[in-house]
């Protein structure tokens, strides 16, 4: 059975952490019909919210990787993508918005925009996703939906405007107020799911004359019929405000404002029919694809299953059947035994059994059309591979995948563990691109790295978890860099004379430091006194050389060396004779180039009572970090800082003990920037010691 596309929803819930993005998923679920019992994230029950289907993230009441699902709401078939908060799994995230079209942007209406609802808004703006804001926890102690708005427009620059008011707040919260149709709704029943109309409250007339008029006035930019009628005092159609919302919102230039509490079964369904009414159906959204026959030329794809498949493995899962690859198609349909080619590893295969995913639970489909998210079995392939059908070579252009910021040696106990640790770190990294691991070549170690310490402490836990794998981690290590700080010239001649042809090269030029990049090869030669044919060379040999950096031994960046001379042999100058006058001429200007040793710095965010904002200024000035900002919000306080990353390591534990375990922090990585002095000595010291050591 094919859905028709305009009735089709790809939306994804994002925020804060513990904004209530699960428990808001789980509501929406039972509302459609698709469970029968509502479980908490954190509940006593025991079962824990469907779309945390890990058993580590029913202990832990966090989200850890994205679920998908599919729920039918009236007549509109919504996938839904239920995506984590915590900044270390920030690729979930990633990958998610690469596939949606539309996203629920949810907010605490006593927390408000904070320092992770910045990321996931840079996320959506950076794939162009239309949003719907919905303010929950309404029923919470010095909640204000009000506040919440101004800081959508203030700190995050949308058009943000309300399309519901609160009837009450805190516990009496009773309802929401319809600024469209101005009526009452209240959410009668046990869970909510009884909708009654009725006429606003007398006390609260004013307050929504004054709102809608707001709304009314900012909706006359999307449509001159309303802007008319606005203006001449003549009733608006309920159709003509929808469709002007709707206008604004795919343009990315309004934002409606919803408000309840998923908690207390309030404003859901309001939310859904939001979704329906206003995000984007799989047509409206402009997709392009890269034609890598052509240059790679931007393609606008479009939804018609007629068309050639082209479909985005956006996300690998290994479960109990093998390897499960989330897909999303853009064009044409997904059906059994059609041969399509994965364009990446330029690899054909054929397609097997099709799922639609429902959390951790499955139904087998007999065919994917445009539009659809759905799960297939059995295909080799990484994350972020595009397959198409019929002649075509196209590519969706990849995700933005940032570098991880944080390492550890993991050491397995037995012959056993080994084995399992292999099996598990080849699963992960190929479900995770943030998540990488390779083998220290001097000290022989395993090493993990990722996006911070909560990322990989889950990893571990899992290794032991799912594959039985007992591992001793060793210290966390910092990805330092190494750069120079003044330009420095460079004349090296590499001669090696053995019996026969020997190796002859000379290289000349300069290093500098260079702020657009991390590295910059400059070709000045004049009159060929390096032949053309071994310039790429000496690039080869400078690449080689700034993997590691004398100081620490770390990679060096933002360097840009320039060649503008040198010297060749007929007979004894070679490919391999350049790359190592390269190497001998780069080592011999980096010592003169006065090297300093730069740190990953975290932009770190610390949010608990204002009683201990205190304690928290101690505890980030101990570490090396900068105040950048602190707000103080009634009983509440959140204070912005960049603080070094190695600083920054079992600081969630210090926190804790600080705070009476009442505030939270996260942390994002910022920049690099230069280590004090006293410190580069000790890294110095420490790295010398270390060679020492393993000689």
């Amino acid at each position: 059975m094919s859905i028709d596309t305009s009735r089709m929803r790809n939306i994804g819930i994002s925020a804060h952490i513990d904004s209530g993005k699960t428990t808001l998923s789980e509501r929406i679920l039972f509302y459609s019909k698709k469970i029968h019992a509502i479980h908490e994230v954190r509940g006593k029950d025991g079962v824990g919210a469907t779309m945390d289907h890990m058993e580590l993230e029913r202990e832990r009441g966090i989200t850890i990787q994205s679920a998908a699902t599919q729920v039918t709401w009236k007549d509109y078939t919504i996938n839904l993508i239920d995506t984590p908060g915590h900044v270390d799994f920030t690729i979930e995230v990633e990958r998610s918005l690469r596939v949606l079209d539309g996203a629920i942007l949810v907010l605490c209406a006593v927390g408000g925009v904070q320092s992770q609802s910045i990321t996931v808004d840079r996320q959506l703006k950076r794939y162009h996703v239309p949003r719907i804001a919905f303010v929950n926890k309404c029923d919470r102690t010095g909640a204000n939906p009000f506040k919440v708005r101004i800081q959508l427009r203030e700190k995050l620059g949308l058009n943000a405007v309300m399309i519901q008011i609160p009837i009450g707040l805190e516990d009496k919260l009773d309802g929401v107020i319809d600024l469209i149709t101005m009526k009452a709704v209240y959410f009668d029943g046990d869970q909510g799911e009884t909708i009654r109309h009725a006429e606003i409250p007398a006390h609260l007339k004013a307050d929504a004359d004054k709102y809608r008029e707001e709304l009314l006035d900012a909706l006359s930019m999307f449509s001159d019929e309303l802007a008319e009628k606005f203006l001449s005092g003549e009733a608006i159609q309920e159709e003509l405000i929808h469709s002007a919302i709707r206008k604004g919102t795919l343009a990315e230039q309004f934002v409606p404002v919803m408000l309840g509490s998923a908690y207390k079964f309030k404003g859901i369904q309001c939310l859904l029919d939001g979704v329906t009414n206003y995000l984007p159906n799989p047509e409206e959204v402009k997709n392009y694809a890269l034609d890598l026959d052509n240059n790679e030329e931007k393609i606008e794809l479009s939804a018609d299953e007629k068309n050639p498949t082209v479909a985005l493995g956006f996300k690998l899962e290994d479960g109990q059947y093998g390897q499960l690859t989330y897909v999303r198609i853009y064009q044409g349909k997904l059906k059994k035994g059609e041969e399509l080619t994965n364009t990446r590893a330029r690899k054909k295969f054929k397609v097997g059994r099709r799922v639609r995913m429902h959390a951790d639970s499955m139904e087998d489909i007999n065919e994917g059309s445009p539009g659809d998210i759905v799960a297939l079995f059995g295909i080799d392939c990484a994350s972020g591979d595009t397959f198409c059908g019929g002649n075509l070579n196209y590519a969706m252009t990849s995700m933005f995948v940032p570098a991880p910021v944080i390492s550890l040696a993991v050491t397995p106990k037995d012959k056993k563990s080994a084995d399992q640790m292999a099996k598990a770190l080849n699963r992960f990294t190929k479900e995770d691109p943030t998540f990488q691991t390779y083998v220290d070549q001097e000290s022989n170690q395993t090493i993990i790295r990722g996006m911070g310490e909560l990322h990989l402490e889950v990893y571990i836990e899992r290794m032991r978890r799912e594959y039985k794998c007992e591992v001793d981690t060793g210290m966390p290590q910092v990805a330092y860099r190494e750069t120079i700080t003044q330009k420095a010239e460079f004349n090296y001649t590499h001669k090696k004379q053995t019996g026969g042809a020997g190796q002859y090269g000379r290289v000349a030029g300069y290093m500098e430091p260079w702020a657009e990049g991390d590295y910059e090869f400059v070709d000045m030669i004049k009159g060929g006194t390096i032949p053309t044919e071994y310039v790429p060379s000496c690039d080869k040999g400078f690449k080689e050389a700034i993997k590691r950096g004398s100081l620490i031994g770390f990679p060096i960046v933002n360097i840009r060396c320039v060649i503008n001379d040198g010297q060749s042999h007929p007979v004894d100058s070679s490919d391999i004779a350049f790359q190592s006058a390269a190497i001998g001429a780069f080592r011999e200007a980096y010592s003169k180039a006065k090297p300093v040793i730069l740190e990953p710095v975290m932009k770190v965010s610390v949010e608990g009572p204002t009683e201990f904002q205190r304690n928290i200024f101690g505890s980030i000035n101990q570490r090396r970090g900068i105040i950048s900002a602190s707000v103080e919000d009634g009983h509440f306080s959140r204070v912005e800082a960049e603080v070094p990353l190695s600083e920054m390591f079992g600081y969630s534990t210090t926190l804790r003990s600080l705070t009476q375990g009442k505030a939270e922090f996260t942390m994002e990585f910022e920049k690099y920037s230069k280590v004090p002095q006293s410190i580069s000595e000790a890294l110095i010291k420490e790295a010398e010691e270390k060679k020492r050591k393993e000689k």
